[in-house]
């Protein structure tokens, strides 16, 4: 389910989804004096990976706590407990990502393995106290005496040793004596529990591994329940918050605290995670996408952790008015991901020059411009509706680019931009018109002759309406820039929740673009990580990592607009009446049929919804888009036919309508069957989903049928299995180290595999049948 955003004065009564139920229990704590006044609360991040949105959600959080109370204080802590996964980057990211969210913890950094004495000390008092034993069953047969959820735990055979002998082979085991897995430490509790975790829980394993901070002082290391609880109440934290999958864990977390002598007894109070749509925020399955170089490592800026989002472009106050608007609650639910894209576009709004960028150019050559004139327009950098000051100097001359998109050979009538005999205003500019189009011997358009008006800089001329505004940039003074197009890591809302499903094939093949565009000279010297708006393109960033002087590098961080949603903004040709238009700032956390409060339809078009729901099995949300009115619906019903409706659905809503920009559907020279035959070709293996893109952008130029594009271009996908399997059969020879790694455990190999086979074939070859192809040998 999506939820809606909850402001701070629409707090509902019932504390299990109020925004605000936690920050109720801590002022009743402070009215009762339960903490002797303090609120100490803390970030107890695990150092095996980098940190995301779902963990800048509970850095708010926590940290907010406690500066909203005069004698909060807020820890920073690591819970490294687990030497085999953790790392010093991972400990430097994290600081270095709560800082980047505005948060400083001051002197208040610890480790849990600042307390492994501690710890140690604590386990031997259970031991003494008859409340914990050494136990010599192996993992599988713990996992078989456990029992299930229906059927009561046995005893281990071990559980009954004598608290002398406990001692001995916990100090032997301390010692290094024993191999890994040949003995653990085990809480006495109750093995009938209907708690799972409360059936005898381990609280320490052998683990002969070096720790980044303790080295080989220890041969044992304590389990995260144990050491997590009484590392908190060491610290003299009085609210342990944490998030609802450890709600089973709490009765344990009590039992630790009350069974040893330690400090104080911290509350621990559950709140629900993040959970994001077109998203996954399982710091396994990021680690995965890294491993296997799916991404390009993790800060690739369509990762959802916070370095990738940090080199994207987004801002922490924006993450932080996401994490507000969202609030707490008690019942696990899915933020829709244009959330958080609004709460970006609204801060970035505010605080992003505009700067004019081609990404797709088209010549201009004004032929009644001076061949050696030039000039510069000023133009501010923020429009006068934000209250920033600014400006810049465009430089202009006889020669422009300008976005091939803003040209049409054959114009529909609501067109308004370029096109024979038509006259657009550049923008800051002059008013230009085209006079004629030049073409290559395939008959494509390569440049335009134009001519412009010497009298319209900065004014309409009176005796014609200038409908069509254009951006561009001068030939002579623009800047090579690789610009990065990023979109959605993924195209499913929900990654892999299908049954039978990998999250990774639901991985967008056109998450990443790359455009070799033209921007102002007036970045030149910017430094990196200076954020803009593209006037019409988006919001952008130069790259922290790649940019330099003479090699621009930008990233898309997010549309000027939802393109996802784009398609709900064609109108219908018969306009219906409507009194509720939706509001112009409406709340985007909120559902899309809620928050769009689109018109009343006809019974038509309501039918039209609930066949697509109920009957195509779309979410309500594509429903929506593509019932918004007739000719959206009549395209999509096309371009069904043989093809999978959810497929048809992604590609209209997605793909189709970012082509569209600000045509509808009925303008465009194809129709539904043409656009359902390129889906096809995509199913059927024959094109990738990055050159479908391509096609499409053709068969919108062209009108021509996908079929034909892709032979006349030798795009065609290598799909056949019989010339893949001797090259696999070759790399797999040729690395006879990683297949040895492969079948010793290592999955992650495979991704080794496919990226070589791919580089091989120049990136032709389908992703799918190389991946099943290799495995199948590699198993074999």
């Amino acid at each position: 389910m999506t939820i809606s955003t909850k402001l701070r004065d629409e707090e509902p009564e019932d504390s299990k989804t109020s925004v605000n139920f936690i920050r109720r229990i801590i002022a009743e704590d402070l009215s009762t004096n339960k903490h002797n006044g303090r609120v100490v609360t803390r970030f107890p991040p695990e150092p095996n990976g980098y940190l995301h949105v779902g963990h800048a959600k509970s850095i708010c959080l926590n940290f907010g706590l406690a500066e909203e109370n005069q004698n909060g204080t807020y820890h920073l802590r690591f819970d490294d407990t687990n030497p085999e996964k953790e790392e010093t980057e991972y400990v430097t990211s994290i600081q270095a990502d709560i800082r980047w969210l505005g948060f400083d913890w001051g002197d208040n950094l610890f480790f849990a393995s600042d307390y492994f004495d501690r710890l140690y000390e604590l386990a031997v008092q259970l031991v003494k106290a008859g409340k914990a034993y050494v136990c010599s069953l192996n993992t599988e047969e713990i996992r078989e005496y456990r029992g299930t959820v229906k059927e009561a735990g046995r005893p281990s055979p071990y559980r009954e040793r004598s608290v002398e002998e406990n001692l001995a082979l916990l100090e032997k085991m301390r010692n290094g004596d024993f191999a890994e897995g040949a003995h653990v430490l085990r809480a006495r509790i109750d093995m009938a529990s209907p708690n799972m975790k409360m059936r005898d829980p381990l609280i320490y394993r052998i683990r002969h591994v070096e720790h980044h901070r303790t080295g080989t002082k220890w041969c044992i290391y304590p389990m995260y329940d144990f050491a997590h609880g009484l590392s908190d109440s060491i610290e003299g934290i009085t609210h342990s918050i944490c998030t609802l999958e450890f709600e089973n864990n709490r009765e344990l977390y009590d039992w630790f605290l009350d069974a040893t002598e330690v400090p104080c007894h911290p509350q621990q109070i559950e709140f629900a995670r993040l959970n994001l749509s077109y998203t996954v925020l399982s710091k396994r399955k990021l680690l995965e996408l890294v491993e296997t170089k799916l991404v390009d490592g993790w800060d690739d800026p369509r990762m959802p952790t916070i370095a990738g989002m940090r080199r994207r472009g987004y801002t922490p106050a924006a993450i932080r008015d996401f994490c507000e608007r969202i609030g707490v609650a008690k019942a696990n639910s899915t933020v829709d991901l244009e959330t958080l894209e609004f709460c970006l576009r609204d801060d970035l709004n505010q605080h992003s020059p505009r700067i004019m960028c081609v990404l797709d150019p088209l010549k201009v050559i004004l032929t009644n411009y001076e061949t050696t004139a030039s000039e510069e327009f000023d133009a501010d950098y923020f429009p006068h509706d934000v209250p920033k000051e600014g400006s810049r100097k465009l430089p202009f001359s006889r020669e422009i680019w300008i976005e091939r998109s803003d040209f049409m050979e054959q114009p529909s009538k609501k067109y308004h931009r370029l096109a024979p005999g038509r006259e657009v205003r550049l923008r800051h500019g002059y008013v230009i018109k085209c006079e004629h189009v030049v073409k290559d011997e395939q008959g494509q358009v390569v440049a335009l002759h134009c001519s412009y008006d010497p009298e319209t800089l900065g004014k309409n001329p009176s005796d014609r309406k200038i409908k069509g505004t254009i951006h561009w940039v001068s030939v002579v003074h623009a800047l090579p820039a690789q610009v990065r197009l990023y979109d959605r890591l993924f195209t499913s809302d929900r990654p892999g929740s299908d049954k039978g499903t990998d999250f990774k094939d639901a991985l967008n093949p056109d998450s990443l673009v790359i455009r070799t565009g033209h921007i102002e000279p007036a970045v030149a010297n910017d430094p990196p990580g200076s954020r803009y708006q593209f006037e019409r393109q988006g919001y952008f960033c130069s790259d922290t990592t790649d940019s330099k002087p003479g090699g621009l590098v930008f990233n898309r961080t997010v549309g000027l607009r939802d393109s996802w949603a784009k398609i709900s903004s064609v109108k219908p040709k018969q306009k219906e009446a409507t009194k509720d238009k939706a509001p112009k700032a409406a709340p985007a956390a909120q559902s899309k049929p809620q928050a769009r409060k689109i018109a009343a339809r006809s019974a038509e078009l309501t039918a039209l919804f609930t066949r697509f729901s109920d009957e195509m099995g779309l979410s309500q949300e594509d429903a929506d888009l593509l019932s918004a009115n007739i000719s959206v619906a009549e395209f999509f019903q096309q371009a069904v036919p043989g093809n999978n409706p959810k497929t048809v659905a992604n590609w209209v809503v997605n793909t189709l309508s970012a082509e569209l920009k600000d045509c509808g559907i009925e303008k465009v020279p194809i129709n539904g069957a043409q656009f359902g035959a390129l889906i096809g070709l995509i199913d059927s293996g024959a094109i990738s989903g990055t050159i479908a893109k391509q096609v499409l952008g053709d068969m919108l130029k062209t009108g021509e049928d996908a079929k034909v594009i892709v032979e006349r271009k030798g795009l065609r996908q290598l799909s056949d299995s019989d010339e893949l399997t001797p090259l696999i059969a070759e790399l797999i020879e040729a690395n006879a180290d990683k297949v040895e790694r492969y079948r010793a455990g290592n999955k992650n190999m495979l991704g080794f595999f496919v990226g070589q086979v791919m580089k091989k074939t120049g990136g032709k070859a389908n992703p799918k049948m190389v991946n099943d192809l290799t495995r199948a040998q590699l198993e074999a």
